[in-house]
């Protein structure tokens, strides 16, 4: 089991910037595949981004990738999504999630979810 714990989101204007971090504890943390999902309301959960367990390897949607990037810290347990030059189109609560097979990007891959935290961009 993995149990993970994102950051407090928050509300932010337009423009602005945010890190979210996401601390797991249980099964070895530094094999997990990490991603990052999102969901506005009303819409589907989207796929943010996802990094390999050694953080060589990472893939952000191309619909996000000229703005948030994805990093990881095995030491500390710690996996964070950097957010620049937010948009209102932003705004949703934000997933991270765990699994010990490949990268995905569908929500169905990963196993291990946290309680999600909302994150608002005001225009």
């Amino acid at each position: 089991q993995v149990q993970l714990v994102e950051s407090v989101g928050g509300l932010v204007q337009a423009g602005g910037s945010l890190r979210l971090s996401c601390v797991a504890s249980g099964r070895t943390f530094s094999r997990c595949v990490m991603g990052w999902f999102r969901q506005a309301s009303g819409k589907e959960r989207e796929f943010v981004g996802a990094i390999s367990w050694s953080g060589g390897n990472i893939y952000v949607a191309p619909s996000v990738a000229d703005r948030f990037t994805i990093s990881r810290d095995n030491v500390n347990n710690t996996v964070y999504l950097q957010m620049d030059s937010l948009r209102p189109e932003d705004t949703a609560v934000y997933y991270c999630a765990g699994d010990f097979d490949g990268m995905g990007i569908r929500a169905s891959d990963y196993d291990y979810w946290g309680q999600g935290t909302q994150v608002t961009v005001t225009s």
